[in-house]
């Protein structure tokens, strides 16, 4: 059982003690998935009294799921960090289990709504508001010692379809204390966002956040990532490369109108060597993200691009859903099989687009 500021053989202190009385005696549990996460699912449930609608995660209770919830408790009070409302100790079909009760984020996730709303002209100086919302939520985890270790579009959720609902980050499934630096040695990621230490065997720390903020903000900006594998992997040695060595570009013509102030931030942050990568608080302070509101509104190409791979930004979206499976290993040490024959599919919608755009100037 969970203590107050102390600790027990169970796992980690939460600095909240959770309710031991059942939940459903509170909430009605419904049948309705809204996610995975990393350690456990996420259905909805309503609040008995309220008739408020909730986001309930079940994790099987363990110390990295008492590491998940204690992390995540304690940075709920930030205004872009999804929330947490109640936590039960509970058993739950037949296994002991901590029932996260969280706010329902109903909005979607990111790259969804702006490929919903690619009508209407997505800007850079919307694309800097994002990258704004989302560093608060950086900034709040890091000047607590916490790395979050997993920034992906899929963890970032609007909490309504309101045109001024609050984008808010979830997930904390791989979030770790960073008391000291170079603390983090598990290889826990996304293959489209991960750090170049990272993939090695040496030890990192905190600013592997900062280069997965750079991969985010490359995506928002022009519609595909700046670095993925040419074969259909979830993780090439080519695109392994790349990113150990920093090998991307800003390819025309979806990079030709944003300004050079943006791509000067990712460079920042996507630096190979940690130890020079901006940190958050170099983010936190750079024109483009603390004056959002001054930077230009340049219509961009993301929300098109977006709009046109329907058929295939979901087959990227699964693409990314299975290489969870290949997280937490050394991939130098293991063989993955490609996801299937075809290629990349974002690889594919981009050749695609500029042999349209060759073709044009014919």
């Amino acid at each position: 059982m969970f203590k107050i500021n102390n600790r027990t053989a169970a796992g980690p202190a939460i600095n909240n003690q959770p309710k031991t009385t059942p939940i459903v005696d509170d909430y009605e549990i419904s049948n309705t998935v809204l996610g995975l996460g990393i350690n456990g699912k996420v259905v909805q449930c309503t609040n008995r009294k309220s008739n408020q609608k909730f986001a309930l995660k079940v994790l099987l209770d363990n110390p990295k799921a008492r590491r998940e919830v204690d992390l995540h408790w304690r940075v709920s009070g930030c205004r872009h960090i999804v929330n947490i409302i109640d936590v039960y100790e509970n058993t739950y079909s037949g296994n002991k289990c901590l029932l996260v009760v969280m706010e329902c984020m109903e909005g979607g996730e990111l790259f969804q709504r702006i490929q919903d709303n690619a009508d209407g002209a997505f800007t850079e100086r919307e694309a800097a508001q994002i990258m704004h919302d989302i560093c608060v939520a950086v900034h709040y985890l890091h000047s607590r010692d916490i790395a979050h270790r997993d920034l992906k579009p899929e963890n970032l959720l609007y909490t309504s379809q309101h045109p001024n609902a609050i984008l808010k980050l979830t997930d904390f499934g791989f979030a770790k204390e960073t008391l000291i630096k170079d603390t983090l040695q598990t290889p826990c990621y996304t293959p489209y966002y991960v750090a170049p230490e990272v993939l090695g065997p040496e030890k990192y720390d905190k600013s592997c956040d900062i280069w997965s903020l750079g991969v985010i903000m490359y995506i928002i900006l022009c519609g595909f990532p700046p670095f993925y594998s040419n074969h259909g992997l979830a993780i090439s040695p080519g695109m392994k490369k790349r990113i150990r060595t920093g090998q991307y570009d800003f390819p025309n013509p979806e990079w030709e109108n944003v300004s050079q102030a943006a791509k000067d931030l990712i460079k920042g942050m996507l630096n190979v060597d940690p130890s020079k990568r901006l940190r958050i608080e170099d983010v936190m302070r750079n024109r483009w993200i603390a004056q959002y509101a001054e930077v230009p509104m340049t219509p961009l190409c993301t929300g098109r691009m977006l709009k046109e791979g329907e058929e295939t930004w979901p087959e990227v979206q699964e693409e990314m859903m299975r290489s969870l499976a290949t997280m937490r290993v050394d991939y130098d040490q293991t063989h993955i099989k490609a996801l299937d024959k075809s290629n990349n599919a974002l690889l594919s919608k981009r050749r695609k687009k500029i042999e349209e755009i060759a073709a044009q100037k014919k």
